[in-house]
């Protein structure tokens, strides 16, 4: 039998205004009732992912984040360069729901039995509008944590967990051996760092700063390349050489870097040329930009041959294109090593309205790594 539940709850809003004032709010909204085949989740765990940074700040210039309201119902604002409105056109006006992830409680459902026996188990979802205290859902949607599992712990087990997953599987499927990543120490980093050393994968590491480095290599990173050091393209290229990836996944999008992989790649494959081509090698070199950490444009400069590609990469047209049957097998692995491969840490629990503060906005603001904050709605 469900629960008596409240018949309004709180939920985190954006709104982007006409005259280019960004405004986040916590806002009061009706407690949906599920449908026959829907469970209804008190959230418990939603973490803030890079991805949801771009829906819930957008283009705001974050030195002009002021916070105003009361501690229950913070308002935060800031203001949208003005050279960025025309990107937001399509949403000035329209207060949206964020979150693409979370966990927690069923706490009622449908009258259908793979509603009724989700009741009273911690599931996770994905879907949009997470953070919120109250979120309807399928529940053939619904990912079941296995037992001993918190929110916070199946929190994460979706957008990460599946792009890590995705890269190695796109990797496979494209005919590459090995891959390269950049921004590499993220939390997402860290996970493909454990997964390629699980599953017996070459993974070269990018990253920014020696402390970065220093973090994968004591989680047992073999292959790290600092793009800040002087070295940086020998010992890219020797990492190449030495482990024949011809795929890369960048999470930075703007500036150089895309084109010194793809020039690292094409020095380390002439290391073993038999012959000489003025057309470059025939071995085609990838790299996918799947984040937009630098916001510069993408500067390509053919040092590289002409069998190479850069293009777009995005976990949800992925899943789409592999369908069904292999994303579940995905999400079954994720289910199975929640505690291990997949773990996640954040820097930070807070509220939905903890989350509107200048501190927290500093700290999650510029998707910094070891900045990971979580979301616990039920607070």
């Amino acid at each position: 039998m469900n629960p008596t539940l409240p018949t309004t709850a709180l939920e985190l809003r954006s709104l982007v205004q006409a005259d280019g004032t960004l405004q986040i709010s916590v806002e009061s909204v009706p407690v949906p009732t599920p449908g026959p085949d829907d469970v209804l989740i008190q959230m418990q765990a939603a973490p803030i992912n890079p991805s949801d940074i771009g829906l819930l700040l957008g283009p705001a210039d974050l030195s002009t984040v002021q916070v105003a309201g009361s501690a229950e119902r913070p308002v935060a604002t800031a203001r949208i360069p003005e050279r960025a409105m025309p990107g937001m056109a399509a949403r000035v006006g329209q207060s949206m729901a964020v979150g693409n992830e979370g966990s927690g409680l069923v706490v009622a459902a449908g009258a259908s039995p793979a509603a009724q026996a989700l009741l009273g188990r911690t599931v996770a979802v994905i879907g949009g509008a997470m953070y919120t205290q109250y979120r309807a859902m399928p529940a053939a949607q619904c990912l079941v944590l296995p037992p001993g599992t918190t929110a916070a712990e199946g929190a994460s087990c979706f957008v990460n967990p599946l792009t890590a997953l995705g890269m190695v599987e796109t990797m496979k499927r494209e005919g590459h051996t090995a891959l390269v990543h950049t921004a590499a120490a993220s939390n997402l980093g860290q996970m493909l760092n454990k997964l390629c050393q699980r599953d017996g994968i070459a993974l070269v590491n990018i990253v920014r700063k020696p402390e970065q480095a220093a973090l994968l290599r004591s989680i047992g990173a073999q292959y790290v390349c600092d793009s800040n050091a002087p070295t940086f393209m020998a010992e890219l290229t020797d990492a190449l050489a030495a482990t024949g990836a011809t795929l890369a996944f960048d999470a930075t999008g703007g500036g150089t870097l895309a084109g010194q992989i793809l020039q690292c790649m094409e020095a380390a494959i002439n290391r073993t040329a038999k012959e000489y081509s003025r057309y470059g090698s025939a071995v085609h070199k990838q790299v996918y930009l799947y984040g937009h950490l630098d916001t510069r444009p993408t500067e390509i400069q053919r040092t590289f041959g002409m069998a190479w590609g850069v293009g777009g990469w995005l976990l949800f047209p992925f899943l789409n294109k592999i369908g069904p049957a292999a994303t579940q097998a995905l999400r079954e692995r994720v289910a199975s090593e929640l505690k291990t491969t997949f773990a996640s840490r954040y820097a930070r629990t807070v509220s939905l309205a903890g989350a509107l503060s200048a501190d927290a906005i500093a700290l999650y603001g510029p998707r910094n790594t070891g900045a990971k904050v979580l979301i616990d709605p039920s607070l």
